[in-house]
């Protein structure tokens, strides 16, 4: 059902149904907020707006419905353990496949070995991912504490440095970096500088997507460490200013299309966005083509949408075996498409029962949309994003710390 793409699809192809009003590819204008220079072989647009890779979330079904909604928006697999793919050759597609209409794509690895890594950049080769990120910025104890890798590999920037060096040695495509400000005590800029310096070094990164908050590794969740960890959006803004060779992607905190629009206007090089895109799709990327990246959207409306994502929910329904993915499974990104609507909670409540009896999504939408209202089914997309936010990167240049230097014999020995 999943392909493995060898060629780069067409975005005006995806989910083409007889019964469904098709996608037509827009006509394209370079954004003028674009920070980042695409290679020429790349028909992407640049990574201006991403979704964060997130566990449990960002599965391929929720990553279907994002892309029906927002053409350009940069996807994020779930994180992917190195050493998971290197126990599981024999069940890649598991792991690695997804709908070619996914374009733009990244693979998130986690891991810290990196013969490891090396082999599960070469495993996900056939695949076609477009970029292939580390990552460096996971708090959870499972993974920064017993697994020794996630952010307590920003602790070692020279094995850091090394597994991006292997990394790349195994793929064609760029390799990034996703992290954090600092750990614990280790939360100076020079730290985070020190940090980025060696791995740029060492290794052929060229991309970091920082996450604006420090990482506390004493045992609390990482619903804390979102949380409780000021954000320090001026440690970001320092890295563009003191690493004008490298691209930065700012994280954490950024929950509205305004606010994303906001960071760029001060000069990001790209925003990632993670649980507002996941609680509040519509409102987030529905937005991200328009006020973003300056190009039309789709103009779907959201049963416009529902119908293109139950084609492919039922299509895909028990295709993994014992019986997933299930209804449940694959219902379960659209829970939050109302959001804040008339007629939300009734049908969340309606969609609980229907499991019950429901043997596809199509059934369980048909039982349950008769909750929401016909003008909020068949309105498109909003044209222009929220207003009326505070700005809160208005005065960010002015409180930046001093410039980093670096000193490159004491960075590459230490």
């Amino acid at each position: 059902m999943w392909c493995l793409p060898t060629v780069r699809p067409n975005v005006s192809e995806m989910f083409k149904c007889s019964s469904l009003r098709r996608f037509h590819s827009p006509v394209l204008k370079q954004p003028t907020a674009a920070r980042f220079s695409t290679t020429s072989s790349s028909p992407y647009l640049p990574p201006l707006f991403s979704v964060a890779p997130m566990m449990e979330w960002t599965d391929n079904h929720y990553r279907t419905l994002a892309r029906i909604i927002t053409k350009h928006a940069w996807l994020y697999t779930e994180m992917i353990a190195a050493q998971t793919l290197v126990h599981q050759q024999t069940n890649l597609d598991r792991f690695l496949a997804f709908p070619p209409q996914q374009h733009p794509i990244v693979l998130q690895l986690g891991g810290s070995n990196v013969e490891s890594l090396a082999k599960a950049a070469k495993l996900s080769h056939a695949y076609g991912y477009d970029e292939i990120n580390l990552n460096c910025g996971c708090p959870s104890p499972k993974v920064a504490g017993h697994g020794c890798f996630g952010v307590s590999l920003m602790l070692n920037p020279k094995l850091v440095g090394e597994a991006m060096s292997a990394i790349a040695d195994n793929t064609n495509v760029p390799v990034t970096v996703k992290c954090r400000i600092g750990v614990d005590d280790h939360d100076s800029y020079d730290e985070l500088c020190d940090f980025v310096y060696k791995v740029s070094t060492l290794s052929p990164t060229r991309h970091f997507i920082v996450h604006s908050r420090k990482a506390l590794l004493g045992g609390i969740s990482p619903a804390d460490n979102r949380r409780i960890p000021p954000l320090k959006y001026e440690y970001y803004y320092a890295l563009v200013r003191d690493f004008p060779d490298l691209k930065f992607t700012i994280n954490g905190g950024i929950t509205s299309v305004s606010k994303v629009n906001a960071a760029l206007k001060e000069g990001a090089h790209g925003v990632m966005v993670g649980r507002a895109a996941y609680n509040n799709p519509w409102q987030t990327l529905g937005l991200v083509d328009t006020a973003v990246y300056g190009v039309p959207s789709s103009g779907l409306t959201r049963r416009q949408v529902l119908e293109q994502y139950q084609v492919y929910a039922d299509s895909v329904l028990g295709t993994q075996g014992n019986g997933r993915p299930n209804v449940r499974d694959l219902v379960k990104p659209l829970l939050n498409i109302f959001h804040s609507e008339n007629g939300n909670s009734l049908w969340k409540r309606r969609a609980d029962a229907a499991f019950k009896e429901c043997k596809t999504v199509g059934s369980l939408l048909e039982e349950s949309l008769k909750a929401i209202p016909d003008s909020v089914l068949d309105s498109p997309i909003s044209e222009s994003p929220e207003s009326g936010e505070d700005d809160v990167f208005a005065d960010v240049h002015n409180v930046l710390p001093p410039p980093y230097k670096a000193v490159e014999q004491v960075m590459l020995c230490a």
